[in-house]
């Protein structure tokens, strides 16, 4: 297994514009998930929220090097990847409050975003659940004879699960252009740090399915750009799956119902890991390489601060669902 990271000393000036879209998009999510946080608390948001404060490089990277038309499977942790993959912050709020107006039409909450159209088939409750029907649309793929790619994001926690490695075995025996991206945020829920450590091992040892597999920085969104891009070509030309390890950190405890620190991480631990915050790290190397100016930075938050504010008024001012709406497809005609 190979490691990617990412050098400021490779910048290129003409690809400006699309590291200014990295780094929008990871403020983006920094704040969405803000405001998500306070709408919670504030008891606007109902159920359970998982914010991904601190992961924003993983999705923001990865989403990034694929097509509009791959396909993309996610956890319950994954407003972030929805945002990316383009659903409008309106809806991804609107549904986290539960509105008619939302993604899945108020019915699936936080831990259920679907937006069929744009080929983000979720947002999966069940641990692990998600994995095998991602290789299904990898096999959908390959038997249509198209050269899209099926990506699926977890947690490090899912590797504990059968379906983990039954999966990475038919996808390597099978050829089938998947990608997996497991997000080891180094707390998967119920785990602490040695325990995760040891199913890390686990999930290095799948790879004996003859499987490509890569271990990236998840906190430098360039370095996981770069990754998800090799897989990419890997999946698209050649029909083989490759295995990613984002070796991530969250600032957030595993819900809202978690403290940030305090059961199974210090403070000092927290603050340590914010050293290696992504849009900090990126801001640096844009700065250092004279593509990013004071004015453009502010601009930057301010464009976004408007945006993330409209979707929190949005899904306050919009409508609930009708009762009959529990009988009908979101997606119907």
């Amino acid at each position: 297994m190979t490691a990617a990271t990412h050098s400021g000393a490779s910048l290129d000036p003409t690809r400006k514009a699309f590291y200014h879209g990295l780094l929008r998009q990871m403020v983006q999510l920094r704040r969405f998930e803000e405001r998500a946080g306070e709408a919670y608390a504030q008891g606007r948001i109902g159920g359970f929220c998982h914010l991904y404060i601190g992961q924003e490089a993983v999705a923001t990277g990865a989403i990034s090097a694929l097509r509009d038309d791959d396909y993309l499977f996610a956890s319950y942790r994954e407003h972030a990847h929805a945002l990316v993959r383009g659903t409008p912050a309106r809806a991804v709020m609107a549904e986290l409050f539960g509105k008619a107006t939302g993604c899945s039409g108020g019915k699936g909450g936080s831990m259920h975003l679907f937006d069929a159209p744009r080929h983000f088939l979720g947002g999966h409750a069940i641990v692990g659940s998600h994995i095998p029907i991602a290789a299904g649309a990898g096999f959908a793929i390959k038997s249509r004879g198209t050269d899209q790619v099926a990506v699926c994001f977890f947690g490090e926690a899912a590797v504990n699960i059968g379906a983990f490695h039954e999966t990475l075995n038919m996808a390597a025996l099978w050829e089938l252009p998947a990608i997996f991206i497991c997000e080891n945020n180094r707390y998967g829920m119920g785990t602490a740090l040695e325990r995760a450590a040891a199913v890390y091992d686990i999930a290095h040892r799948a790879c004996s399915y003859d499987m490509a597999s890569e271990t990236a920085d998840g906190m430098d969104v360039l370095a996981m750009y770069e990754v998800t891009a090799r897989a990419v070509e890997r999946a698209r030309e050649r029909k083989l799956p490759t295995l990613i390890e984002a070796r991530t950190y969250r600032y957030m405890g595993h819900s809202m119902a978690d403290p940030i620190h305090g059961h199974y991480r210090t403070k000092e631990e927290l603050e340590e890991q914010k050293a290696r915050d992504p849009i900090e790290h990126l801001t640096g190397l844009l700065r250092e390489g004279e593509l990013l100016t004071d004015a453009e930075r502010d601009a930057l938050r301010q464009s976004v601060e408007e945006e993330i504010a409209d979707a929190v008024q949005f899904a306050d001012e919009s409508p609930d669902p009708e009762p009959g709406a529990l009988y009908t497809d979101v997606y119907a005609d």
